[in-house]
């Protein structure tokens, strides 16, 4: 298992030796920082502590305890902190660099990132209801239909599919294709789509 850290920059298509269009999702992924490292002796699990892009605040901005957390392991302070689990980490030291390169074409990963906030949604676009008659007088057009369950239980089951805040959720699309890795620019080129709006922060995991 190995992981790194980065954002969405956007999406956009290549074309294979045979004349295909694939689309595609650029990452710009690292370099990331280890800034703490987990063992299975101290910690009962192997993993490594991520820092990606660094952060230019004063140190007063920061929480201490925080601050304090990048002080010990020497590096400066960066906006996203996150854990990943890997299988070898005997072969890192804290303060050192992860890149892109740990990746090669063809790889299968999972991307994790936020989906995009919707706010409060109807039945139709939060679950894909498909709404009643279109005809005149039925007076069932963009209705639920039925939510209770009569006498027994006398309320509404908890999960109910109903209108509600949409999105902003955190989202794991699984078995992506690697389909080109660019050491000299730090990005991934991902086959197909994966959560979150341009510009926020993705972690990619390897198996």
């Amino acid at each position: 298992m190995k992981g790194i850290l980065g954002r969405k920059i956007g999406m956009t298509q290549i074309f294979t030796e045979d004349g295909k269009a694939l689309a595609v999702t650029v990452i710009e992924a690292g370099p990331c920082t280890v800034v703490q490292k987990k063992t299975e002796d101290k910690d009962g699990y192997t993993a490594l502590q991520l820092g990606f892009m660094e952060k230019n605040k004063a140190e007063s901005k920061f929480p201490k305890p925080l601050l304090g957390h990048f002080k010990r392991a020497g590096i400066k302070p960066v906006r996203f902190l996150k854990e990943v689990k890997f299988d070898d980490v005997d072969k890192y030291n804290v303060g050192d660099k992860i890149t892109v390169e740990i990746f090669q074409p063809g790889e299968k990963v999972d991307v994790t990132g936020t989906s995009k906030g919707r706010g409060f949604a109807g039945y139709h676009k939060r679950w894909g209801f498909g709404g009643g008659r279109k005809s005149h007088g039925s007076d069932f057009h963009e209705g639920p239909g039925s939510i209770g369950a009569c006498a027994f239980p006398g309320r509404v089951h908890k999960g109910k599919k109903m209108a509600g805040h949409y999105g902003n959720a955190q989202v794991t699309v699984k078995n992506l294709e690697i389909v080109d890795v660019i050491p000299e620019k730090n990005l991934i080129l991902v086959k197909g789509a994966i959560p979150g709006y341009k510009g926020s922060f993705v972690v990619v995991k390897g198996k």
